[in-house]
């Protein structure tokens, strides 16, 4: 069963705040990757090398569309 944060658990209800998560979690993620994808070359696995570095490709896209998001209601909030 899910709950819906209200403050209580994080200390704040601002959506923004899950926004800013996220696109810390994509940046963390695709830090991550880039560290697996060497692992795969140093082990000459091209094709887990290849599957890690289009999901590190996703995470970054996850990252900018998180942050131009983010940008776009801290302007319109100001």
């Amino acid at each position: 069963m899910a709950t819906q944060e209200s403050g209580q658990v994080t200390g704040t209800k601002d959506k923004d705040y899950n926004l800013v998560w996220y696109v810390e979690s994509c940046l963390n993620n695709a830090l991550r990757l880039e560290t697996y994808i060497q692992d795969a070359e140093r082990e000459n696995d091209q094709e887990l090398a290849e599957l890690f570095r289009k999901a590190q490709a996703d995470s970054r896209k996850g990252a900018e569309q998180g942050k131009g998001l983010l940008a776009a209601r801290l302007s319109a909030a100001s």
